[in-house]
C-alpha cells in the first residue's frame, strides 16, 4: 500500500511571485466561498487555459496567423487568452492540503505548462523568412521548459522539497505578451527590440526560466544511492532522445508538416512521464525503468525514420497522439481522480467531504 506523504514543501524565490503576484492570491482566496474545493478550482482554471488553447488553434493551426501584418487572430482572442491566463494562474494558486490535492495540482501544471508554451508560440509566429522562430526552435523551447519542470520534481525526489525555478511561474509573463499583443498588434513582436534583438528573444530567456537548485542536493539528499537519484531522469531522457530521432530523421519532415499536432503530443508525453515522477516522490517508491509508452513510440518512430510508413506518417502521428492523450485522460481520472489514488487517501477530488468507509 502506497504511504504518501501529507507534509508539503516548496520553494519560490521569483521575486514576481512573491511581491505581486502572492498579494493578489491572498486577497483573491478570501472572497472564495469556504465550501468551494481547491481542487475543483485547479480544475476550472486548466480548463480555461485548455478552452484559450483550442481557440487559438482554431485561428492559427500552422503557426503562421501572427506572421503577417496585421495578423490573422482577432484581437480580442489576445486579450481573452490574457485573461483565462490570469484566472487560471490565480485559481491554480489556491493550496490544498491533502496529498491528493498536491498531486493534482503538480499533474495538471505538468500538462498546463506544455499548453502554455503552444500558446505562446501563436504570438511569436513561425518562421517566414523575416520574422518569427523555426518549427525546430519550438521543439527545443518546449523541450527546455518540460525538462526543466521534470528537474524540479526529480529534485524534490531526492530531497523532499520543491525548490521551483523561476520559469515555474511562466503565464506572469504570458499574461503581459498577450496584453502588448492585443493592444499595439502582432507588429511589436516583428521589429527589432535593440542591437537587433526582438522582444521574442527576451521573453525567451523567461520562459526557459531559471534552472533548479542543484546546490540543494549536496546536503539533503534522501537517496544514497546514485542509480536511485538519477532513475527518474531515464525515461525523460529516453523520450527526449526518441522524439529528437524523429524530428531529426522523418522522411516526410513530419514537425514541419505538423508542428501543433507533433508539439501537443511532446507536452502529453512529458506531462505522463512526469505525472509518475510526482507519484513517486510523494509516495517514497521508486520510479520504473522505463516508461510504458516509451515502447510503441519506439516502433512508431522506427516505422516512420525507415520508411516503412511513407506517406502515411502524418495519420499515424494522428492516431498516436489521440491514443496517448486518451490514456494520460485515463490514467489522471481513472487512477488519481476517481479511482485508485483517491480511495486510498479517502478523499473526494473535488469536493471537501471524506469519502464514507465501506
Amino acid at each position: 500500500m502506497l504511504a504518501f506523504s501529507s507534509q508539503y514543501s516548496a520553494v519560490d524565490t521569483n521575486p514576481l511571485s512573491v511581491y505581486i503576484m502572492q498579494p493578489i492570491w491572498n486577497k483573491i482566496i478570501k472572497i472564495v466561498p469556504l465550501w468551494i474545493a481547491p481542487n475543483l478550482l485547479t480544475f476550472s482554471g486548466f480548463v480555461m487555459i485548455l478552452f484559450n488553447y483550442f481557440l487559438i488553434s482554431f485561428y492559427d493551426w500552422d503557426y503562421t496567423a501572427s506572421g503577417t501584418s496585421p495578423g490573422l487572430v482577432p484581437t480580442w482572442v489576445w486579450l481573452f487568452s490574457a485573461f483565462t491566463t490570469f484566472c487560471a494562474y490565480a485559481l491554480g494558486n489556491t493550496q490544498s492540503s491533502t496529498p491528493l490535492g498536491e498531486l493534482f495540482d503538480h499533474g495538471l501544471d505538468s500538462w498546463a505548462t506544455s499548453i502554455f508554451v503552444l500558446s505562446f508560440f501563436s504570438v511569436c509566429s513561425r518562421d517566414n523568412g523575416k520574422t518569427g522562430v523555426s518549427v525546430y526552435t519550438m521543439y527545443i523551447y518546449l523541450s527546455i521548459v518540460l525538462f526543466n519542470f521534470m528537474c524540479s520534481h526529480w529534485e524534490k525526489y531526492n530531497t523532499g522539497v520543491l525548490f521551483l525555478p523561476w520559469g515555474y511561474d511562466i503565464s506572469q509573463v504570458l499574461i503581459a505578451a498577450y496584453l502588448l499583443t492585443g493592444t499595439v498588434g502582432v507588429e511589436v513582436w516583428q521589429k527589432p527590440l535593440l542591437f537587433g534583438y526582438y522582444i521574442t528573444d527576451v521573453l525567451v530567456i523567461l520562459l526557459i526560466g531559471k534552472c533548479p537548485h542543484m546546490s540543494h542536493l549536496k546536503k539533503t539528499l534522501k537517496n544514497d544511492s546514485l542509480y536511485e537519484g538519477l532513475l527518474p531522469l531515464v525515461s525523460p531522457l529516453l523520450l527526449f532522445i526518441l522524439l529528437t530521432v524523429w524530428v531529426v530523421l522523418s522522411p516526410s519532415n513530419i514537425l514541419a508538416k505538423q508542428p501543433r499536432l507533433f508539439l501537443w503530443m511532446v507536452g502529453v508525453a512529458f506531462s505522463n512521464v512526469i505525472c509518475k515522477v510526482i507519484v513517486c516522490q510523494m509516495s517514497s517508491t521508486r520510479p520504473e525503468l522505463f516508461h510504458w509508452f516509451l515502447f510503441p513510440l519506439a516502433l512508431v518512430v522506427y516505422a516512420a525514420i525507415s520508411g516503412l510508413l511513407g506517406c502515411m506518417e502524418e495519420a499515424v502521428l494522428g492516431v498516436f497522439t489521440a491514443l496517448l492523450t486518451a490514456a494520460h485522460v485515463h490514467y489522471g481520472v481513472c487512477v488519481v481522480s476517481r479511482g485508485q489514488l483517491s480511495e486510498h487517501l479517502n478523499i473526494y477530488i473535488f469536493s471537501l467531504k471524506k469519502r464514507i468507509q465501506e
